[in-house]
Parts: C-alpha cells; structure tokens; sequence
C-alpha cells in the first residue's frame, strides 16, 4: 500500500510563491493518481489539482480557483509529486493534503499561509 508524506509548506506574502511535494514513502506513486486538497478550518476539503496516473492519458485537472496559477508536476526518479504554486493569494491559506484515491491514502498535510 502507498504511503505518501508533505513537505514544502510555510508561510509567504501575497504574491509568493511556494513548492509543496508528495513524497511516496512507500510504493510507487507512477501508478496512481495524485491529487492535491487543501482544507480550511470550518470547511470540507477542497480538490486543488489532480495529477493521473504516468501513461494512463487522461488530463491533469486544476480547481478553478488556482487555474493558470499552480502547476502539478511528478518527478518519477523521485517518486515525488509537486505543487508550485505562485502569484499566491490569502485565500489560499490553508493546510495541504496530497491523496492517492486509488488506495485512499492521505499524508498528514502541509501549513501554508499566505498573509503581510
């Protein structure tokens, strides 16, 4: 079963930019969809970017909210998905989960807060 763990989290001023990843510490992530989440106290997890799985050629897919300001990314040699993220607002605060839908996997999530 995969396992995955975040890193990459801080805080940053509006316009910043970060770069989260998604380690796998266990199995190998180029067989599965990576998604992003991002969730905020009160709120359920929202979807941020979602990454398929290497050769599967379905489409890498963007919430509306980050689209043309975030980009998903895998490093297969890492065995690592990323998550640069720039042009950053406050409202993108939150914490940062990455999950493995197929083995409903999450990691333990990331702080990132975009604030003056």
């Amino acid at each position: 079963q995969v396992q995955v763990v975040e890193s990459g989290g801080g805080t940053v001023q509006p316009g910043g930019s970060l770069r989260l990843a998604c380690a796998a510490s266990r199995g190998m992530l180029t067989g599965y969809t990576v998604s992003w989440y991002r969730q905020v106290p009160g709120a359920q997890r929202g979807l941020v970017a979602s990454i398929p799985r290497f050769f599967s050629g379905d489409r890498i897919s963007y919430g509306d909210a980050v689209k043309g300001r975030f980009t998903i990314s895998r490093d297969n040699d890492k065995n690592t998905v990323f998550l640069d993220m720039s042009s950053l607002k406050p409202e993108d605060t939150g914490v940062y989960y990455c999950y493995v839908p197929e083995a409903t996997t999450w990691g333990q999530g990331t702080q990132v807060t975009v604030s003056s």
